[in-house]
């Protein structure tokens, strides 16, 4: 875990400083460190790009990607399907839901809604996904097989409002839709800060449990564990982390996927280890993603969430080719 650490943690920052210093309007070395040490005295203009452009951009895709892998690395736990990940649960399509209605239906609203929409369609499509999913409990093949079919009925949902709506109402969804940290804000870290860390630090602690868990739903009950409720339970943290993070950023798929496998392969099979390093590698792939996506396509932007699912798509599929030989 210290070596994973140390090495997520060196790409965290090289990124962070690479991602000061390059754009379309590079600055010096020099200059990055002296406002870094004193705003107050720099230029206001290079102040305002290092500080308020490129800075909060960089912490915001940094504390997105830690929510997503924490997230996906819950969702594999408490599914016991290594192909799960937050989608599975109906976070994305209820999030893209709400946010398609509010900016093509209601084209006036206020953008500052779109953060709320997110969330609140992120957290009333895992509700009814887990309520439908229920008959003397909820299994994980049912919550699976109910998520796939509401995310599928949310995605027609989408894909009607988008093709009879503004074109330029569509464009803005379709933005959204991506996945990105281009527009992010300090009042946007702030306000994911305030409910991420409080969720990854019951994770943690929850570590234990989620050893349990994953070992399936007679082993966890032979050892005293109130199945139903800490499912409920970790379905919940996994949606307050994930649907906060889709919330300020969109949709930026396949980190909940990859980054617990990745874990897993580094630090071994204990959650007290997998959470965190899901979160530094999640918090890499996501920086990674829009340094690339801001960087080597400029004057350009391509999302994060491009670069991620031109990434993950592979990876999925051969985590799908990995099952199949396994199995037969």
């Amino acid at each position: 875990m210290k070596r994973t650490a140390l090495g997520a943690g060196s790409l965290i920052v090289l990124m962070s400083l690479a991602g000061l210093k390059l754009g379309d309007v590079p600055i010096s070395w020099t200059t990055i460190f002296a406002i870094l040490a004193d705003p107050a005295a720099a230029q206001p203009d290079t102040a305002m790009i290092v500080l308020d452009l490129r800075l909060p951009r960089i912490a915001l895709a940094a504390l997105v990607g830690m929510a997503l892998g924490v997230a996906g690395a819950i969702t594999q736990a408490i599914l016991r399907n290594p192909l799960a990940e937050p989608g599975t649960l109906g976070v994305n399509a209820g999030a893209a839901l709400a946010v398609t209605v509010l900016i093509v239906a209601y084209p006036g609203s206020s953008p500052f809604l779109t953060p709320w929409a997110g969330f609140v369609g992120a957290s009333a499509m895992a509700a009814a996904i887990y309520a439908l999913s229920w008959r003397a409990g909820a299994t994980s093949l049912r919550i699976i097989l109910v998520g796939v079919g509401l995310s599928s009925l949310a995605g027609a949902a989408v894909t009607l409002l988008t093709a009879l709506g503004d074109a330029r109402d569509v464009h803005r969804a379709f933005i959204w839709l991506s996945g990105s940290v281009y527009d992010a804000s300090w009042t946007q870290v702030s306000a994911l800060s305030l409910s991420l860390f409080p969720s990854l630090a019951l994770c943690w602690l929850a570590a234990r449990a989620l050893d349990v868990a994953s070992l399936g739903a007679t082993a966890a009950r032979a050892v005293g564990q109130d199945v139903h409720r800490f499912q409920g339970f970790v379905i919940l943290l996994c949606t307050l982390i994930s649907g906060a993070a889709v919330a300020v950023s969109g949709l930026i798929a396949f980190v909940g996927l990859i980054a617990p496998h990745a874990a897993r392969r580094l630090v071994g099979p204990s959650h007290g280890q997998i959470i965190p390093a899901s979160a530094l590698i999640g918090a890499v792939i996501v920086m990674a993603a829009d340094l690339i996506g801001r960087v080597a396509f400029a004057p350009f932007q391509l999302p994060a969430g491009v670069l991620t699912a031109m990434i993950g798509a592979p990876a999925f599929a051969f985590l799908l080719w990995r099952r199949r030989t396994s199995i037969g």
